[in-house]
């Protein structure tokens, strides 16, 4: 393998070469190392779209690439799908909701499996999102499947953390954990057209401008009509230009340093041989999970 080369042609914009790095890198295919150390890494906004089921974050997604489609800017969208925890495939294939852009060549759509990760979020995020840099990609999304208090990991993998929500989650804003109320950097009420969307906004407001470490941003759309959506890019971009020198950033850094850390040293672990060896094991007398765990992290 010519990883040189590889990265030459994903620099280039080659749309087969930027595939197939992020399949290798993805299967941590033995050398993919030498790949990501070739990558240039400019401060490309990466965008993080979260939020509960049936928010609208699909369409949200779908609005903003056009949107950004429009003005001449290449967007990348990785929309990370849940997968089953027995063959690691991805469940959804989000991008036949983007149909109407699907042919556009400045824009790249790449679903990835959750692959059983706790946070909802593929283990090979990270070096995807790096590679969409070096192909010079203007705007980056990463859609979450949004479940639960997993979608909190996100803000460990974006610049800027949108979260959806719509106007029937008013009764719901005061059970808010805390996690989600800090990692918001710009919160979105959609379906803004219903009963309740001014209240809900401006309670959301408030709950923002309580908030210590920063106040974000509440904007209010129709993703089904495009209505917001300019005002949802300015946001977006008005974050992210507030962030290029901001001690926040470096946190992430150190973050997604962990991230990476921690990825390699895991490696060497292969479930398919340990779940042969813990059937043959597990149901013997004294069998102790942590022990046998232990021997690993010596």
């Amino acid at each position: 393998m010519d990883w040189q080369l590889l990265s030459h042609k994903v620099k280039a914009g080659e749309t087969a070469s930027i595939a197939r790095a992020i399949s290798l890198v993805e299967n941590n295919h033995p050398g993919c190392q030498t790949l990501l150390e070739s990558l240039e890494m400019p401060q490309i906004p990466v965008i993080g779209i979260t939020g509960p089921p049936g928010a609208g974050k699909s369409s949200i997604v779908n609005e903003l690439a056009g949107y950004w489609l429009n003005n001449n800017l290449k967007v990348a969208v990785i929309a990370v799908d849940p997968s089953s925890p027995f063959n690691f495939g991805a469940l959804l294939g989000d991008r036949l909701r983007m149909a109407g852009h699907f042919t556009n060549p400045n824009l790249f759509i790449r679903s990835l499996s959750s692959r059983g990760s706790l946070g909802g979020l593929s283990s090979g995020i990270l070096e995807t999102i790096d590679i969409f840099k070096h192909a010079g990609f203007d705007r980056i999304i990463v859609e979450t499947v949004g479940v639960g208090q997993s979608e909190v990991e996100i803000a460990g993998v974006a610049d800027t953390t949108v979260v959806v929500t719509v106007p029937e989650s008013g009764d719901e804003v005061q059970a808010l954990k805390s996690g989600v109320m800090e990692i918001a950097d710009v919160f979105v009420v959609n379906k803004a057209d219903r009963e309740g969307a001014a209240r809900f906004a401006g309670h959301l407001r408030e709950r923002a401008r309580e908030n210590k470490t920063h106040e974000a941003q509440v904007i209010e759309t129709i993703a089904t009509t495009g209505k917001g959506i300019e005002e949802l890019s300015k946001a977006i971009s008005d974050h992210h230009h507030s962030m290029a020198n901001n001690a926040r950033r470096f946190i992430l850094l150190t973050d997604k340093l962990g991230r990476i850390i921690a990825k390699r040293r895991m490696a060497d672990f292969d479930a398919e041989k340990q779940a042969q060896i813990l059937q043959q094991i597990a149901n013997k007398p004294g069998f102790n999970l942590y022990v046998y765990a232990n021997k690993f992290s010596q």
